[in-house]
């Protein structure tokens, strides 16, 4: 018996239904969810959605995590019900920030579906965030100044991209671009346009289908002190972005 084939089994067992009853609510036959259940045949992807949908377990839960060894009850359901992130709380009952590190950043695109990884992440509380998802993202590049290398954002989770508001930053989480702190601009129903701070970076566009996660930004964390030297340097390449955008702008007049 597959894990998939067991996860089902256990959900269905667990929701008290019997196999004709959760065949008839899938639009299938009992014979063909049977075989789901025993291992004999795997299901479309359609049916895995419907499957998905009743239950609301996210595909990925079903596929790749035992459902006997996680609190299903205690997952935080999410729009679309595209995933389910784990909620740790502390002894009081405050809500955990998990706190994904440098190393951690190419291992959270694959991990951050499993419940196992994002409960090995180190964790910190601040009680002034509240009524909400929180979780903390490092800082790569100098492409969102003042926030430095080594700085952490951390982010509250967008559940809707009609949630995104134009113009504020969030840390999105996209199959091609990784891990990136951004100001947003919606470009569509289907699409954002994504802008760093320093003009040096041009913008670019994500597809939605692209988008893994959203989180806008709560607070930030910085690990490294700010000394004059910065913000003199700072001040300079302010001077100078402002001056590049002032000599994009009469290009493009001219042409």
């Amino acid at each position: 018996m597959s894990l998939f084939s067991d996860n089902i089994r256990q959900l269905r067992i667990k929701k008290g239904i019997s196999q004709e009853k959760l065949a008839q609510n899938l639009l299938i036959t009992r014979g063909r969810y049977v075989k789901y259940e025993d291992g004999s045949s795997e299901p479309p992807y359609d049916i895995l959605k419907r499957i998905s949908y009743y239950f609301h377990v996210s595909i990925d839960i079903l596929l790749s995590v035992d459902v006997q060894k996680i609190p299903i009850e205690d997952l935080l359901k999410l729009g679309d019900n595209r995933i389910l992130l784990p909620i740790t709380v502390d002894q009081q009952g405050e809500n955990i920030i998990e706190i994904v590190p440098h190393k951690a950043q190419a291992g959270y695109l694959s991990g951050y579906a499993d419940p196992e990884f994002i409960e090995s992440l180190q964790h910190i509380s601040l009680p002034f965030l509240r009524n909400g998802k929180f979780r903390a993202f490092p800082v790569d590049g100098d492409s969102m100044p003042p926030h430095k290398q080594g700085s952490f954002i951390v982010g509250q989770y967008v559940e809707r991209l009609g949630d995104v508001m134009d113009g504020k930053t969030y840390i999105v989480i996209t199959k091609s671009q990784g891990i990136v702190y951004k100001r947003l601009n919606k470009n569509g129903k289907n699409a954002l346009m994504l802008h760093s701070d320093n003009t040096i970076y041009l913008p670019y566009e994500i597809k939605a289908s692209e988008i893994l996660e959203i989180w806008q930004y709560a607070c930030s964390i910085a690990t490294n002190e700010f000394t004059p030297d910065d913000l003199s340097a700072e001040s300079l390449k302010d001077m100078f972005r402002e001056l590049r955008r002032e000599i994009r702008e009469v290009g493009n007049k001219i042409n």
